[in-house]
């Protein structure tokens, strides 16, 4: 089964509660963060048994990006 791509255009202070969700679903394989104009500003993937401990770094670094964006796209990639 081919992975599919989804992408969801946040504002800044929505970053941190979506990328919460989509970890939570499970089913996530890599999430990229793009600025307003197209640019990767954070990628980062996600594996079965990803725990809390190995999250709570990756969360600390969307907070910051989503401190210094207005708008952004999350790029997500399922299984």
């Amino acid at each position: 089964m081919a992975d599919v791509k989804e992408e969801f255009k946040v504002k800044g202070e929505e970053l941190l509660k979506k990328v919460n969700e989509l970890i939570k679903e499970g089913n996530v394989r890599k999430v990229t963060i793009k600025g307003k104009e197209g640019n990767e500003i954070l990628s980062f993937p996600l594996t079965l048994g990803v725990i809390g401990a190995v999250i709570a770094p990756i969360l600390a670094a969307v907070g910051a990006v989503a401190a210094l964006v207005t708008e952004c796209t999350i790029s997500v990639e399922r299984k």
